[in-house]
């Protein structure tokens, strides 16, 4: 593989989806169709992309020998020594020298978001991941960002950012699918999970256990409340409220998946290689489009 494609693949495309978050405000605002909202959204999804793409990269710097102890990160190009030091010091400085200025061009509200997004993740890599608890969420911050960067794309009416529920669930629900990562850390990596990443050495099997039954129980509420509130576009006849059991079925297909087959280690693949999440994933989205957009 040449240099281009390793940094390309050191970007992880695979994680790309969660940028799709991004997405969020322009379909549930009502504004999926309206061409110059969804031209800047996917303006701002390539840019998002850029930035968390130089995060991976710094990140896989920073943890690089940790990296190497890992049964599976240890073939990333980093570790595994295909992409050479220097030019992955390079990408991880040039890329958000190219993407910030033109997100502030975008729209400056977006191109605040992106920075501080890149700050964050930069801390977090270096310093608040070792922080027990602290780690988890500033992670499930991260996808809150993505929707408010969103947000600032479409002018949301009534709100400078929209309902609050919705940020509440997507924060719990990214929080569920990071204690499930850690879970299946502790479990695969097992004495030698504090040597790969610190802060795991803090936490215990029943600890994640019960952080994820909380967790789980908020995501289902504010998802519930979410769909109950009107004020934001919501229809008047609680419609969306249908849609509450395809959200309890994947969060407890994710759980059974979590606790039953031992998965969790990769959600970003989890997704579509299980099909029952996929499809109540898919499933989800065209009965929330349809109620959302009445195409009845």
């Amino acid at each position: 593989m040449t240099q281009l494609s390793m940094i390309l693949y050191s970007t992880r495309p695979r994680q790309w989806v969660k940028n799709t978050f991004l997405f969020a405000a322009l379909i549930f605002d009502k504004k999926l169709f309206v061409i110059p909202y969804l031209t800047k959204t996917l303006y701002g999804f390539i840019l998002l992309t850029i930035i968390s793409g130089a995060v991976y990269v710094t990140n896989d710097l920073l943890d690089l020998e940790q990296d190497k102890l890992h049964p599976t990160k240890r073939l990333r190009p980093l570790p595994s020594g295909g992409l050479k030091r220097n030019t992955a010091i390079t990408t991880a400085i040039l890329l958000p020298l190219i993407a910030l200025p033109l997100s502030f061009l975008l729209n400056h509200w977006f191109g605040a978001i992106l920075l501080i997004y890149w700050i964050q993740n930069i801390l977090y890599s270096r310093w608040l991941k070792h922080i027990v608890i602290l780690d988890v969420l500033l992670i499930s911050l991260g996808f809150a960002l993505r929707v408010a960067a969103g947000a600032t794309l479409i002018d949301v009416e009534q709100a400078p950012i929209g309902s609050p529920w919705i940020y509440m669930c997507v924060g719990f629900g990214a929080l569920l699918v990071v204690l499930g990562k850690r879970r299946s850390e502790l479990e695969l990596l097992s004495e030698a999970s504090g040597k790969h990443r610190a802060v795991l050495a803090s936490y215990n099997q029943e600890f994640i256990d019960l952080l994820i039954y909380s967790v789980s129980t908020c995501t289902i509420l504010s998802y519930s409340f979410y769909t109950f509130n009107s004020t934001y576009h919501q229809p008047q006849n609680h419609s969306m409220m249908l849609t509450i059991p395809l959200v309890v079925y994947g969060i407890f297909r994710y759980l059974f998946l979590v606790h039953v087959k031992g998965a969790g280690g990769t959600p970003e693949q989890l997704v579509f290689k299980d099909r029952p999440l996929l499809c109540s994933i898919i499933v989800w989205i065209v009965a929330a489009t349809v109620l959302r957009y009445n195409f009845w």
